[in-house]
């Protein structure tokens, strides 16, 4: 049996079958009324329904819309029409007839098409793009220089991370936040990990090898040489990647693994002792209780006479020990680097950002840990290339190394050459005030850290104790001031500075929003960062806790855009 619809929409007046309508995608078909009836169908539909109404409207109300909107079609005497005209005809013809309620809401499903429409549009737009184009060719590609945009991996990474992004800036963030990034005047970083993770820490190293650690696939022993350490030092920072999106810093670099020169030069102590056993007489047990500072040769010596008559060949011994450790420091920094710029994370596309912290331990082991990685720096990488990761910061400070009379002073002329080759390590001063005011004797972890992409740790308004270990950044976002000041005028500075007050409010909002959604990810998200108790307070936390109470000692960072790419703002952070 034929319905009244079908009835109605057989009806169709002949002269409306001439008429062509030309598609968003330029496509030309002919004009069908039964689309036109399924809008409004729907449209009355939600009406009558919100108006506690039959669920099904009247017949007669849509017949009425549809002759009025054949009629204004007909009127603009063209054969061929767009169907954006069309939609604007049928609500102009809603309003018309007085209905009002349904015209608006024809209007909210016309734009929830066109908003569904457009996404999906984009999305394949950039999913085209990094299918087909090559690296050079494509900013997505090279929108992180530490993913091989090229390869199939990070090929894969852009796939997702496109994807991602789409659907936060469409379904989760607020529209006032997603319309400042759409239309650029702010750049939300890493926004494809918007409700998911954070961005950086700063990893105590000396805790992990202290106590050992888990990477997930198996409980990892403290380590017991530099060797093992450097390696080590590695893994920590790739485990970590994994949890968050953003850099890894190490801030205690040579404070953390001068313990570890000190055992490995006291085993080949030992060794050498026991070979020379052979030789002198005297009892090789005591080798074993060996526990001498690279700075204690004469102490050694002394200590060796009651039992070696030959000074001169424990002198000897003790000098050729020194050399095995300092060979040994050096092979482990080199594994350090060498690893740093080859360990993959994420998908095997991406290599850690990482830095590391150091300068200011005074410890001859220290001295022999920063002295190493310096010379690996400057010597490069297997063909001599600048190597990218860790980026290093060396921290001056007056009374240890930034006066020709401190003791790591000759440090700090290394580190100056070096960086002159190299451009690394970077600098940063400890005895500005805002850093020095937050430092205590005794106490090097209230020391300010860096990471390398600048992003400084310092005050915790959260704690009475503002350390700067095992802390960092959740998130941030730059703001666009060349498009402010070109937006205010040449010379308006009054309206610069407005639309920048109402920029830093939105992105501080934008901030707490994203920072709502970190705090509702448990300690089972993250493997690593919080199960290893790498963050500030996690140990207290059980894996079905949710992170607020820890995350409140991060910090929320907004950043200003100097560069054409918006990503490169980056290193410009406020």
């Amino acid at each position: 049996m034929t319905s009244q619809r079908e009835k109605s929409l057989s009806n169709t007046p002949k002269d409306m079958t001439e008429i062509k309508v030309v598609k968003r995608d330029g496509r030309t078909v002919k004009y069908e009324q039964q689309r036109i009836y399924d809008a409004l169908f729907n449209a009355f539909s939600e009406v009558s329904f919100v108006e506690r109404r039959l669920i099904n409207p009247e017949e007669r109300e849509i017949l009425e819309t549809i002759e009025l909107v054949n009629l204004r079609i007909k009127e603009t005497g063209r054969s061929t029409i767009e169907v954006e005209e069309i939609q604007d005809i049928i609500v102009k013809a809603l309003e018309d007839l007085n209905y009002v309620k349904v015209a608006s809401s024809y209007a909210s499903y016309r734009e929830e098409r066109t908003r569904l429409r457009n996404r999906g549009s984009k999305l394949f737009k950039s999913l085209d793009e990094i299918t087909f184009s090559e690296l050079k060719d494509s900013e997505i590609k090279k929108e992180n220089g530490n993913i091989d945009g090229n390869s199939a991996m990070g090929t894969m990474l852009r796939y997702g991370s496109e994807s991602s992004k789409e659907f936060i800036l469409d379904r989760v963030m607020n529209k006032e936040f997603s319309s400042a990034h759409r239309e650029g005047f702010i750049h939300v970083h890493d926004m494809d990990f918007y409700t998911f993770t954070t961005t950086c820490t700063q990893i105590d190293l000396a805790e992990l090898f202290r106590t050992g650690f888990n990477t997930g696939h198996g409980f990892i022993r403290p380590p017991r040489s530099i060797t093992t350490a450097g390696m080590l030092c590695a893994v920590v920072i790739q485990s970590n990647q994994n949890d968050q999106h953003g850099g890894q810093s190490i801030p205690n670099f040579d404070l953390a693994l001068a313990p570890f020169v000190r055992h490995s030069f006291n085993s080949f102590l030992r060794d050498l002792l026991r070979d020379m056993a052979f030789v002198v007489d005297f009892d090789i047990a005591i080798a074993d209780e060996l526990d001498y500072s690279l700075s204690d040769k004469e102490k050694f010596v002394s200590d060796m006479a009651a039992i070696a008559d030959d000074k001169a060949s424990v002198e000897r011994l003790f000098d050729l020990a020194y050399k095995k450790i300092d060979r040994a420091t050096y092979q482990a920094m080199e594994a350090v680097v060498y690893n740093l710029n080859t360990l993959n994370t994420r998908s095997g596309s991406q290599v850690p950002f990482s830095s590391i912290n150091y300068g200011t331990c005074t410890d001859p082991e220290a001295r022999m840990v920063v002295r190493n990685i310096l010379s690996v720096t400057e010597r490069g990488l297997g063909h001599g290339e600048t190597a990218i990761f860790p980026i290093q910061i060396f921290r001056m400070q007056e009374g240890v190394n930034y006066n020709k009379e401190d003791p790591n002073y000759d440090l700090f002329k290394q580190a100056m050459h070096v960086s002159a080759k190299r451009f690394f390590p970077n600098f940063s001063n400890q005895d500005v005030e805002f850093n020095k005011r937050f430092l205590k004797e005794g106490r090097p972890e209230t020391m300010i850290s860096y990471m390398g992409c600048r992003t400084r740790v310092m005050a915790d308004v959260n704690s009475t104790d503002p350390i700067a270990w095992k802390r960092g950044n959740l998130s941030f976002t730059t703001l666009n001031l060349p498009r402010l000041a070109i937006l205010a005028g040449k010379g308006n500075f009054d309206t610069f500075f407005e639309l920048l007050s109402k920029y830093l409010d939105l992105v501080k909002r934008q901030l707490l929003e994203r920072y709502g959604y970190q705090c509702k990810r448990k300690v089972k998200n993250f493997p690593f960062l919080m199960r290893e108790h790498v963050w500030y307070g996690s140990e207290n936390l059980d894996l079905e806790d949710s992170l607020e109470t820890v995350l409140k000692h991060g910090t929320l960072s907004i950043g200003f855009r100097i560069g054409r790419n918006p990503a490169g703002a980056y290193r410009a952070f406020a």
